[in-house]
């Protein structure tokens, strides 16, 4: 196979490349620099912007599979930046693999897309998009993901949607060097009373699934074209004494300071305002989706990813735990 992987000089894309090569496909990756770290392993790479219409069909022409990865993450920003890299970068690659006449596309998106600020325990994929979004990171990535399972069946493209839950691992630029950050600044609060759980998912499972993904999409009788896959490692921890235990094999300090839930809401609400009304750059401490993704319990169903995509995570937890703290011990 010869596939495409946007943004993949990231986190989720790299693993991705990684897994591609190590099984002899043929990668060609795009994103916004030239990565000739991946170019040593033989990757070809192509420096672009996604929202370019020309750039995104030359990248397209010859492939099998394109792994859309590119994103723009966050839980601030305005509302334009996600738009135009979530919803028009989406909406070109879409065109590009009809223009190329790709017959498969593997969407990353994110469970986020369906968070309604309360608990989602044990939540499948049957769960309805929610009315309102406290942040464009998930309304944008829900617009996007709408978007590729509409293209489903159109010009001969083959579409699912993935959507991995607080991805973390080695080489993470993201989650856990933030919460590394904030532990070592002494930063850290715990939001809620602390018996909240959660998935969070190793990247290396999270890559495996993407690869499946792409495999059962050339089975048409496989049942995942068009279809939608929440991916985790299927074991929920209680979020803030993992968080503790990770801190400690770090020999950083636990979670000493606590604040509640509803309060922690309020407190968002209001840094919002101040940087609305001020137009302040930077991301807040505290917004009201930080609050709920912290103090509220968000684990799932992977039923249908097991059956569907044959997924079984080959990294648990403690064996990821154990790769991650040896990683950051290394590069702290």
């Amino acid at each position: 196979m010869k596939a495409l992987v946007t943004g993949g000089g990231g986190f989720i894309g790299r693993w991705i490349v990684r897994k591609l090569i190590e099984r002899g496909d043929r990668v060609r990756v795009l994103g916004r620099r030239k990565y000739p770290e991946l170019q040593k392993i033989g990757v070809e790479t192509v420096q672009g912007n996604i929202c370019c219409s020309k750039i995104v069909e030359d990248a397209c022409r010859g492939v099998d599979c394109v792994f859309h990865v590119a994103a723009l993450t966050g839980i601030w920003g305005p509302w334009e930046e996600f738009y135009q890299t979530n919803v028009i970068g989406t909406r070109t690659i879409i065109a590009g693999c009809q223009k190329q006449r790709v017959p498969r596309l593997v969407y990353t998106s994110s469970p986020s897309v369906v968070h309604d600020q309360a608990d989602q325990i044990n939540l499948d994929e049957t769960a309805p998009y929610p009315q309102e979004y406290l942040c464009p990171y998930p309304e944008t990535k829900a617009m996007a993901e709408r978007m590729v399972l509409l293209a489903n069946g159109r010009e001969g493209l083959s579409t699912v949607a993935l959507r991995p839950h607080l991805v973390w691992g080695p080489e993470d630029t993201n989650l856990i060097p933030r919460l590394l950050e904030r532990a070592r600044q002494g930063k850290l609060i715990r939001v809620g009373d602390g018996r909240n759980k959660v998935d969070l998912t190793y990247v290396e499972n999270v890559a495996q699934a993407h690869l499946l993904a792409a495999d059962r999409l050339a089975d048409p009788s496989s049942g995942v074209a068009g279809e939608v896959f929440f991916i985790s490692q299927g074991e929920p921890v209680l979020l803030w004494p993992w968080i503790d235990q990770f801190l400690q094999n770090l020999g950083l300090p636990t979670v000493k300071k606590s604040i509640p839930l509803a309060v922690a809401k309020k407190i968002g609400w209001a840094i919002e305002k101040y940087y609305h009304t001020f137009h302040l750059s930077g991301e807040p401490a505290m917004t009201r989706f930080l609050a709920s993704q912290l103090g509220t319990s968000h684990y799932f169903n992977i039923r249908k990813a097991r059956e569907r995509l044959n997924y079984i995570p080959e990294v648990s937890m403690e064996e990821g735990l154990r790769r991650s703290v040896a990683f950051y011990s290394k590069n702290k």
